[in-house]
């Protein structure tokens, strides 16, 4: 007994010396003894790769069982949260945000923030008139956008008033139109972004009232970011055409929280004139002090400063704005993207190298805001799984939700409190519903998401078979499983049940063995596949072999689990994400909101 103890503990395979049948006594010695708990860091909180010793077929490859008595972290309800770039001024796309059929994909991601902001944010200016002079010159496609635009908002026809809101259900003609109206202006946007150089862009307050109509209809909870970068000739912030919008939202008592800003530590290579970190924090200060004057806003959330990726530099700008205005924002946030879109391959989408670069990041992250502002809410902003707009049939593709699933499982187990993906559309290939209104496969990972994932964060304990590593090599992980209580939101689901999400990166299929308090529960199982000829490029998925599609415009598919009988072993087949829900487990954790 002592020698099977010894082998249990160490997870070493048995030796050719071991007793006849000693590898049999082993087995439910494994579920008992080998189990361990993951380290406190949620970045390391993963299984182990376990691989089969020579000689043993047929081994359950991972044990897993869920720590069901307490959560780990507790995360916002709109945890999963959306972002709407300035640039659908642009292009025109704002004057479709009343979409039915938009409006039921982002009703499908609710409760959420919908966060309007990105690199036009600093050259945007407010306009507190209904329509600007427009110069509509001859016919083309802008020119009947323009006259359409007129003709929607003069008149209630083909508007639809629900709950107070107006949805559209807009001519096909207009949708071609726009589609290539956006066509064009794709490349001016694509310019700008590459030569860092962005023309000013103007918000009227029809716009606006466009853009808050959206997220009023949707469930979504706007917030809006203010021109960081108007600025007095003492760099002090200028606050006059904000103060204007303000003015303006506030007589329309529109509910919305509030940032300055975009990406302030570059400002230097956007207008030759840098804000460091402790004048920034005097610019919210005063921000801060103008909400509290509006009694519509005196109350309002504040979040910022929206810095980028935290090296050398930007540590030293939030630092020197978290001593100036650490106690004024409600949430401190930066933002992240993983790899440049115009070096992309579907390769990359695979690493395990590149998957844990955001752990890194967080614990910078907190480790200054825990010196300055101990406990203070932490959120990622405007994450993507590629910067500069993305790459068609990559960042749109299966292959990205590998990043965003572990995006979503590492910010949560590390207690970041809310995650904004950059973008719901856009003119980019990040966006998670594509120009003709359809939707990407991040999306339905998104709704899966949504539908399963509750906001308490469980621990997981792991433990299987591992092969001795050689010297020098290193093993990462490729199978990444995280836990939570399953949403309350979830009527097919009694309180008490747990969700588990699984990203398979090998190239063969891995078997999971569920134990201790997941042990002979039954599971339903929502197994997230490429559709089609694509693979991994694919811009379709199918559900349990369904392919996911809308049911029309105001309608979204039903989400079909496939029921496992109790104590079946987890099948997960090779490059696939799937979610597991464990019926029944009357979790302690989970009993409760």
């Amino acid at each position: 007994s002592e020698l099977i103890r010894g082998f249990l503990l160490s997870g070493m395979p048995c030796p050719s010396s071991c007793p006849p049948g000693l590898l049999a006594l082993m087995a439910p010695g494994l579920a008992l003894m080998a189990t361990f708990s993951l380290p406190s860091q949620a970045g390391d909180r993963r299984a182990l790769p376990v691989e089969k010793p020579p000689g043993v077929k047929g081994r359950t490859l991972i044990l897993l069982d869920v720590n069901t008595k307490s959560p780990v972290r507790i995360i916002s309800e709109n945890f999963l949260s959306l972002q709407l770039d300035p640039s659908i001024i642009h292009d025109g796309w704002l004057d479709f945000l009343s979409s039915r059929r938009l409006v039921t994909l982002a009703r499908g991601l609710a409760p959420a923030f919908l966060r309007f902001a990105g690199k036009r944010t600093d050259f945007l200016q407010f306009h507190n008139v209904k329509n600007p002079a427009k110069s509509r010159g001859g016919p083309g496609p802008d020119y009947y956008l323009k006259n359409y635009e007129d003709d929607i908002v003069r008149s209630d026809i083909a508007l639809d008033k629900q709950k107070g809101c107006k949805i559209a259900q807009h001519p096909d003609i207009m949708l071609e139109l726009q589609r290539e109206k956006a066509a064009q202006m794709h490349l001016v946007l694509l310019k700008e972004q590459f030569s860092n150089t962005y023309s000013n862009l103007t918000l009227t307050a029809r716009s606006l009232d466009k853009l808050y109509n959206f997220a009023d209809c949707s469930g979504l909870h706007l917030i809006f970011a203010l021109n960081a970068l108007r600025r007095n000739p003492n760099n002090s912030w200028n606050s006059s055409n904000a103060l204007s919008l303000l003015k303006y939202s506030a007589s329309k008592k529109y509910n919305i929280s509030w940032e300055l800003g975009n990406e302030p530590n570059n400002y230097r290579t956007l207008m030759g004139r840098s804000v460091n970190g402790s004048q920034l924090g005097k610019d919210y200060t005063q921000l801060r002090s103008l909400l509290q004057l509006i009694r519509t806003y005196s109350r309002a959330h504040l979040y910022g400063p929206n810095i980028g990726r935290p090296r050398k530099n930007v540590i030293a700008f939030l630092e020197g704005f978290m001593k100036v205005a650490g106690g004024t924002v409600d949430a401190v946030t930066w933002q992240h993207y993983y790899i440049d879109g115009r070096v992309a391959k579907v390769t990359d989408f695979l690493k395990t190298r590149l998957l844990d670069t955001l752990s890194d990041q967080i614990r910078k992250i907190q480790k200054v805001v825990n010196t300055y502002t101990p406990g203070k809410k932490i959120w990622l902003e405007g994450v993507g799984t590629t910067s500069a707009g993305g790459m068609n049939n990559l960042s749109d593709s299966y292959a990205a939700g590998f990043l965003w699933l572990n995006t979503l499982g590492l910010l949560a187990s590390q207690g970041i409190d809310v995650v904004v993906r950059h973008s719901f559309l856009d003119h980019g290939h990040n966006h998670l519903v594509d120009q003709n209104f359809n939707p990407l496969p991040d999306y339905w990972l998104s709704l899966l998401y949504k539908r399963l994932i509750g906001p308490k964060v469980l621990a997981i304990h792991v433990a299987g078979l591992q092969r001795k590593p050689r010297p020098g090599r290193v093993i990462r992980d490729k199978l990444r499983i995280y836990a939570h209580c399953t949403s309350y939101h979830n009527h097919n689901y009694v309180r008490g049940s747990i969700t588990l999400y699984i990203i398979n990166l090998h190239r063969s299929r891995k078997k999971i063995k569920l134990a201790g308090t997941l042990r002979d529960k039954i599971v339903h199982q929502y197994l997230l596949q490429p559709y089609g000829k694509d693979g991994l490029h694919s811009k379709s998925v199918q559900l349990n072999g369904q392919p996911l599609a809308m049911v029309d415009d105001g309608t979204l598919p039903e989400l079909k689990p496939r029921p496992l009988r109790a104590g079946r072993t987890l099948v997960i087949p090779p490059l696939t994400m799937s979610f597991y829900v464990v019926k029944n487990v009357n979790a302690l954790a989970c009993r409760y909101r």
